[in-house]
């Protein structure tokens, strides 16, 4: 056996001294590693933790806000359709209104009237509810002034006369009612 022959203990202190110098430097590589993937800008792994509740928090907001824009989507989705039926509701109103003061066309403004009703009932099924009725007190938020008469017969600050109906879609406001306001006696 010569030089070259190497004795057991001198193998194992040598494994335990490259096995210790490893571990060092891999507990320093570590540190540094968890620093850096855990966040630039925390310095324990506790702020690590409070970074990833936030982090945690913040989905769960986003999901809930998603969900309730998703519910307001489908509340108001008849919208657009609703207001377009809203000329169509007017011009049976005026239809009426004109066939009141024609004697030839009684039989005419019943199905006039037959036609608004059912169109109001089905549009009423899809929430939209129509706004201003003569004597209601006038309320900025769904009616909207285009004019203003003394009247007697109307208690001032109420709406004596109904010019265009408003309609609202659930607690939407689509159109308010153009209405002239009572000024008083």
């Amino acid at each position: 056996m010569g030089e070259d022959t190497v004795k057991p203990e001198e193998t194992a202190e040598n494994t335990e001294q490259e096995q210790t110098s490893e571990i060092v430097i891999s507990d320093e590589e570590l540190q540094q590693l968890s620093k850096e993937r855990v966040c630039p800008d925390c310095n324990t792994m506790q702020d690590a933790e409070e970074v990833r509740l936030r982090c945690l928090a913040e989905m769960e907001n986003f999901k809930k806000r998603l969900q309730r824009e998703r519910e307001e989507q489908f509340k108001y989705a008849t919208e657009s359709v609703l207001s377009d039926l809203l000329p169509t509701l007017d011009n049976l109103q005026l239809a009426i209104d004109y066939g009141r003061n024609l004697e030839g066309c009684e039989n005419m403004l019943i199905g006039v009237e037959m036609t608004q009703k059912l169109l109001l009932e089905a549009i009423e099924r899809h929430g939209l509810c129509p706004l201003g009725n003569v004597n209601d007190e006038f309320n900025p938020e769904v009616h909207e002034a285009v004019g203003q008469e003394n009247c007697e017969d109307v208690p001032e600050g109420h709406v004596k006369q109904i010019m265009q109906r408003g309609y609202k879609l659930k607690e939407r406001l689509l159109r308010p009612a153009k209405v002239i306001v009572s000024g008083g006696k």
